[in-house]
């Protein structure tokens, strides 16, 4: 598809944020995979700008000199204190990256919050250290880009900020009245989230909160502040959703004036034939690894089985975990009484405090490799074997094909593979507290147990996903390609990026219309019987009516054929092409001049 870019009235554009180089969240997928199309409109004259973190930053940030042009900046600010590395970010397309070292600035701290405090009212008096060290990284951005404004004088500039962390350098900029033209997005309130974390209902109480008083009762006062000052000080506030501009209105008394939704750089997957043959690849690699997770007590059909996965931070009913495991107990009760053959195995991939892997697991591992080890010594022999007695007529068994000697110990190795009895484990890892862990709780309220007769298997596999963990030895994105359905009914998701990166690997998921980037299809999703993604209501619909609604998605996917699957697996890949950057940079572009247009009024 061809899109004519629109025209750009800044000459420079300079993005700042915390996650730059220093992976922490969602932002670091927005700004790495949009820098490509943010180059396309400025070229050269772009710049990411972030913290200099040496742990961060090692392996993803290449040093360069500092351009001969700021060589007079560099040498002023590093008197203050402040020094500056350039470079490029080791991302696809490879941005022009300025980082900001502030530790030898830390002197500043204190003076740098009473001139907050004298010029915008905002209490940090004992503000602690995660708010500090955003607050002297970000005035200090403030200085550089009063310092290159000076060396480009003639150029109109535009800063775009990230989330409160980067607020300081607006207020800077506002407070010295310098000419550059400021853009803040917030990505989600800090009290929102907050609010939504401590398990409030956050949406039905937005008009009737006071969120001063929250922010004092939850202990974010300084942070909610220092947001709501730079939404109302820049010349242009955006969110990244509807659902975010809403919480905005309410919590920052401030509406926003455009939105930015957060999209993907989609020529960087592959295309569906490909992700088609990694899906086969990396399933059998999973099915390997449910078929020793489970045989030890009892045998598995994995021909019938579909592989289901949830993959978040451990935030409970913000995710929508809680819905989600009784959902999945009422499937199971209404599988087991259809008297289904199929088995829906839901993943559960959400790094918590654990010890180590479980000591049978380990011992089950080894059992199965052991037996796969014999296999592929033999292999050569059994195909001959195999071979021979078919072109012979002879009867197809076990001594035929593999041998007296081989099947023996085949034999054996089937037996100490098969040692367990009773019920397969909910979890791969031995957790630190697994009586107050609340999907543990939940697992055993919902009735997931994983006995043999159960219909839906869970696995909590409370570890990030490097791809060498031991287990599936699969990274996250080729655990996702292995599985049928991702599922995120989150109840607060200011964007959510996994249905759509799940979307992309040519995967279904479900969401929830409470999630941003839910919100934002939901009404050209929601009627389709095939969706790619489904959204589930649970803004305005009554509980018992949407869980039913939710067990409904989910059995009828269970039940789906084949073609059906792979019909949805299309549909889902069309939905995540209607949120390519292409298309969403354009936003960007859109508010970069606004900002532009109100500086020049």
């Amino acid at each position: 598809m061809t899109i004519q870019k629109k025209q750009i009235k800044a000459d420079m554009l300079f993005e700042m944020s915390w996650e730059v180089c220093n992976k922490v969240g969602g932002i670091f997928t927005v700004l790495s995979s949009k820098a490509r199309h943010m180059k396309e409109y400025y070229d050269d004259n772009y710049f990411l700008v972030g913290p200099y973190i040496a742990e961060s930053t090692r392996s993803s940030f290449k040093e360069e000199s500092v351009p001969e042009i700021y060589k007079d900046s560099y040498n002023q600010l590093k008197e203050k204190g402040i020094i500056i590395h350039f470079g490029t970010w080791l991302v696809e397309s490879e941005p022009q990256v300025i980082l900001v070292d502030y530790r030898n600035y830390w002197s500043a701290v204190n003076e740098i919050k009473k001139d907050i405090w004298d010029n915008y009212g905002l209490d940090s008096l004992n503000s602690p250290y995660d708010f500090n060290e955003p607050v002297l990284w970000s005035w200090a951005v403030g200085i550089l880009m009063e310092n290159i404004m000076k060396v480009h004088s003639k150029k109109t500039i535009v800063l775009h900020a990230h989330e409160w962390l980067s607020g300081g350098a607006i207020l800077y900029l506002k407070k010295n009245k310098i000419n550059v033209a400021t853009v803040f997005t917030t990505h989600a309130t800090t009290l929102g989230r907050t609010i939504a974390g401590h398990g409030g209902d956050l949406y039905s109480i937005l008009d009737k909160i006071n969120p001063r008083d929250e922010s004092y009762k939850y202990g974010v006062n300084a942070k909610h502040d220092l947001e709501k000052i730079t939404a109302h000080a820049a010349d242009v506030f955006s969110t990244v959703s509807q659902i975010t501009a809403l919480e905005s209105k309410y919590i920052l008394e401030k509406d926003a004036d455009v939105l930015l939704p957060n999209g993907l750089d989609m020529s960087k997957f592959h295309s569906f034939e490909e992700l088609t043959l990694k899906h086969n690849a990396y399933r059998t690699k999973l099915r390997e690894f449910v078929l020793y997770y489970f045989y030890p007590y009892y045998n598995i059909d994995l021909k019938n089985s579909l592989f289901f996965f949830t993959a978040s931070r451990y935030e409970f009913h913000n995710k929508g975990l809680d819905i989600f495991i009784e959902s999945l107990g009422r499937l199971n009760d209404k599988l087991k009484k259809d008297k289904s053959k199929k088995t829906v195995i839901t993943f559960f991939w959400i790094p918590a405090s654990i010890n180590s892997i479980r000591q049978d697991l380990i011992e089950a591992r080894e059992s199965f490799q052991d037996l796969k080890d014999l296999l592929e010594e033999n292999q050569e022999e059994i195909k001959e074997n195999l071979l021979y007695t078919l072109s012979s007529q002879k009867e197809i068994n076990e001594k035929n094909i593999i041998g007296s000697d081989s099947s023996l110990e085949l034999k054996r190795k089937i037996m100490q593979l098969r040692s367990k009895s009773g019920r397969a484990p909910v979890s791969t890892h031995e957790l630190i507290d697994p009586d107050n862990d609340p999907i543990m709780k939940a697992f055993k309220q919902a009735g997931l147990l994983n006995s043999e007769e159960d219909r839906v298997k869970v696995i909590f596999y409370p570890i990030y996903l490097s791809g060498a963990d031991g287990l599936s030895d699969l990274d996250y994105y080729q655990s996702i390609q292995a599985c049928h359905l991702g599922v995120f009914p989150s109840y607060y998701e200011p964007w959510g990026y996994t249905p759509l990166e799940t979307a992309a690997l040519g995967v279904g998921s479900l969401t929830s219309n409470l999630s941003g980037f839910g919100r934002y299809f939901y009404e050209k999703l929601h009627d389709i019987e095939l969706p790619g993604i489904y959204i589930l209501d649970i803004e305005k619909t009554k509980r018992e009516e949407m869980m039913n609604t939710f067990v409904d998605i989910l059995y009828n996917y269970t039940n789906l054929d084949k073609r059906g699957r792979i019909d949805n697996k299309i549909q889902a890949r069309k939905v995540a092409f209607m949120a390519d950057w292409k298309i969403f940079a354009e936003n960007y572009i859109d508010a970069h001049n606004m900002a532009v247009s109100k500086i020049n009024k």
